[in-house]
């Protein structure tokens, strides 16, 4: 895929500054090149108003669409930008958001900018919940899009019109957090025919509403599938893992604060939503060791051991990288359980 980026660096900085006075002259700075070939695409922005999370996620006929049309920054807001993909309305969509313009007045800012603005579909929504979006004049049918409280769904070169009504009915109807109700939006969109050329690849980000300043924390979901003959299916399973994972996630802090309780719930959380991941059933078994729980360990243990004897030899190794008690007794009972 070919892009048309602005250019960044006589462009971006200067931006922040201009766009809202002399948005004219900027559009003479803009690369009126056009990419041969779309991003056949529908995606989604939104935002959770009552946790603050922001979220993006899409699905495209055209190999690995995660890197090209969702942008996002938890504390400032999210963009998809596709269809003869501009990626830099990421980058400096989100500038501006930064910078304290409102997601409407963002977009607007790079639309008057973009001699080639009427190939482009793109979104925002700030962390305030203010969203915006625009499909040109020029993108391939069917192509529209549909604004709502606290987000946006958008498609362009659709099998029919019918796709971002069903998206936008979805995500409003549907139950549980942010990312399975960005998820149902886009079976809705692949239910009602989705793109006229098929699926290849999708993708979907959540960033908390609570931002630390260190991204690899924000990113509560951070996934993509690059190639793939039905990527909703596999999004969907990678959602339910990460999901699992992050639960793996507040049981060792739990266990760093000493809330042995609090760990055990979200050990069981965890093991619950991938009950085959041998990895999640080990380290639960180390966290009761450490509790003091022996007992309780052995039969999870005995379950790692039984169905890859490679947990086995790593288990003195943890021990004597400090991560179970260094107690021969109870590394002995540990190993034996794998005898039984």
């Amino acid at each position: 895929m070919r892009c048309s980026p602005i250019n960044v660096r006589t462009y971006g900085l200067a931006i922040l500054v201009v766009a809202f006075v002399l948005p004219r002259a900027a559009h003479a700075q803009r690369d009126a090149s056009v990419p041969l070939r779309p991003v056949h695409t529908f995606s989604i922005v939104a935002r959770d108003p009552a946790t603050g999370e922001l979220g993006v996620a899409v699905q495209s006929h055209w190999f690995s669409v995660g890197p090209i049309v969702p942008w996002i920054e938890a504390g400032v807001g999210a963009v998809a930008t596709q269809s003869f993909v501009d990626p830099s309305y990421g980058k400096l969509g989100l500038d501006l958001m930064r910078a304290g313009k409102s997601a409407p007045d963002a977009l607007k800012a790079l639309i008057a900018g973009d001699a080639a603005s009427d190939v482009r579909q793109v979104a925002m929504i700030d962390a305030q919940g203010h969203v915006a979006a625009h499909t040109g004049a020029k993108d391939i049918q069917a192509a529209g899009h549909r604004v709502g409280a606290n987000y946006s769904v958008q498609a362009n070169l659709m099998l029919n019109e019918s796709i971002w009504p069903a998206m936008s009915r979805a995500f409003e109807s549907a139950k549980g957090d942010l990312a399975d109700r960005m998820v149902a939006a886009l079976d809705a969109a692949q239910a009602a025919g989705g793109d006229i050329r098929g699926r290849q690849s999708a993708a979907l980000i959540v960033v908390s509403g609570k931002p630390t300043g260190k991204p690899w924390i924000d990113r509560t979901f951070d996934l993509r599938v690059d190639d793939s003959q039905e990527p909703l299916k596999e999004l969907r399973r990678l959602v339910v893992l990460q999901r699992a994972y992050n639960h793996m996630n507040a049981g060792d802090l739990a266990v760093e604060q000493k809330d042995n309780q609090g760990a055990l719930r979200e050990y069981s959380a965890a093991a619950a939503l991938a009950p085959g991941n041998m990895e999640m059933v080990y380290w639960h078994a180390v966290a009761l060791v450490n509790m003091g729980r022996i007992d309780e360990s052995l039969p999870l243990f005995r379950q790692v051991f039984k169905a890859d004897k490679n947990w086995l030899t790593l288990t003195p190794r943890i021990a004597a990288a400090g991560l179970l008690p260094k107690d021969q007794k109870i590394i002995g009972r540990i190993v034996e359980t794998a005898r039984k």
